[in-house]
């Protein structure tokens, strides 16, 4: 036995079993003993067609009311009309619901305000205006837009400046950048070289929005991996194939990391403006990038609209970030009335009911999205309630610190 090791004998231990069974089921043969049936092969599954049954034995906490009033800054009540290459075209707006309807949920889900963003500019933003906020004061607030078709004029920056300033005399309360701006817009508007997000021909505008009190909601950037090949390695694999406009990889779009970086050095050019990096800062997926971020930048402030699966798989993170940061959060959901695209931003009952259980509760494993399919393939995640009566606090204190 000398020179043989423990694992080596436990090898030939086991090939010397392995045999003795093999001989013991073969002279069984036609003695009387069956073989054991094989078991079912399993059917082949189309990626799209699984639809996983969790077997987690867990409470489930139905919350129908926000222990609080909610004020939702993050909602599409209205948008442009027109669109080419990503760029919206023109005054007009399309109305996505009736100030009726809307109130109707948020009477149910005791939602205290929602912040239209999408109002665009001029005429249809007036028009927004006159349908939400100036009836309903205290439930709906509008948001402007930039006029992104008159960027090729000369005289744009200070054009811009002045619709500003239009805009705020109509009543508009704050701006919203879409992600136009570093992955859409062009020099010739729709052609040409893409216009980065610190091009200095939108100075004046930012320092009007610091002048006016108007807060920026900004979004300029997607999860991280529609940066990144759609291949086996992509975690939103099935989310890309079924919408490859949403890949942002190749081409002469800028990097993830390129956006964020010509972000800040705008921030950090214009410390008087308040600015709403939305969707947890568009970087969700490194909470410690966003953190560095607000540290550094006392005038920026988040919003978690969308971001819920995403904060939910690293729940120990986001408490700290929650923890920390309370007091620069925002409430919002990037709602949208009979909305088709993603079911985790369709303006519904079930939407509310699925962040007040994500901010209230001790519930550890539950959708993130109210659809039978989920849409980034991953049907439910972790949550160690993030914050409880986190919708109340930081919601007021925000708007204290936007609107004064």
């Amino acid at each position: 036995m000398s020179g043989i090791n423990r694992r080596q004998l436990l090898t030939r231990a086991g090939a010397a079993a392995a045999a003795g069974i093999a001989v013991d089921a073969s002279s069984a043969k036609g003695v009387g003993r069956t073989e054991p049936a094989q078991s079912a092969k399993p059917e082949r599954l189309a990626l799209e067609d699984f639809q996983p049954r969790s077997m987690l034995h867990v409470p489930e906490t139905q919350v129908e009311r926000s222990r609080f009033p909610v004020i939702d800054v993050h909602t599409h009540l209205t948008m442009s009309a027109r669109h080419k290459h990503g760029v919206a075209l023109g005054e007009e707006i399309k109305v996505l619901a009736s100030p009726d309807d809307i109130l109707r949920v948020m009477d149910q889900k005791n939602l205290r305000l929602l912040v239209d963003l999408t109002g665009n500019h001029g005429t249809g933003l007036e028009e927004a205006i006159r349908l939400f906020q100036r009836p309903h004061p205290d439930r709906f607030m509008v948001f402007t837009e930039p006029g992104w078709d008159h960027f090729n004029r000369p005289d744009y920056a200070r054009w811009q400046a002045d619709e500003l300033a239009r805009a705020h005399q109509a009543g508009a309360r704050g701006l919203k950048i879409v992600k136009t701006l570093g992955l859409y817009l062009r020099q010739d508007v729709t052609e040409g070289p893409l216009v980065k997000i610190d091009d200095p021909h939108f100075d004046l505008m930012w320092e009007a929005c610091a002048s006016f009190k108007m807060p920026v909601a900004i979004h300029i950037s997607d999860p991280e991996a529609f940066f990144l090949p759609i291949d086996r390695f992509n975690e939103r694999f099935e989310e890309l194939n079924n919408h490859p406009d949403w890949s942002f990889y190749g081409h002469d779009f800028p990097s993830n990391q390129e956006l964020l970086e010509a972000r800040n050095r705008m921030f950090a050019r214009h410390p008087k403006t308040v600015f709403i990096a939305l969707h947890v800062g568009n970087n969700a997926e490194n909470l410690a990038a966003v953190s560095e971020c607000l540290d550094r930048f006392p005038n920026m402030y988040v919003e978690l609209a969308a971001r819920i699966g995403e904060l939910g798989r690293q729940p120990r993170a986001a408490r700290r970030f929650f923890e920390k940061y309370q007091d620069r959060i925002m409430f919002g959901t990037d709602a949208v009335p009979n909305g088709t695209e993603t079911p985790q931003q369709v303006l519904s009952a079930k939407l509310y009911e699925i962040y007040y259980r994500f901010l209230e509760t001790e519930d550890e494993y539950f959708d993130y999205a109210p659809a039978p399919k989920p849409p980034q393939g991953d049907g439910r995640f972790t949550d160690w309630a993030c914050r409880k009566a986190f919708c109340a606090r930081s919601t007021t204190r925000m708007r204290s610190a936007c609107w004064g």
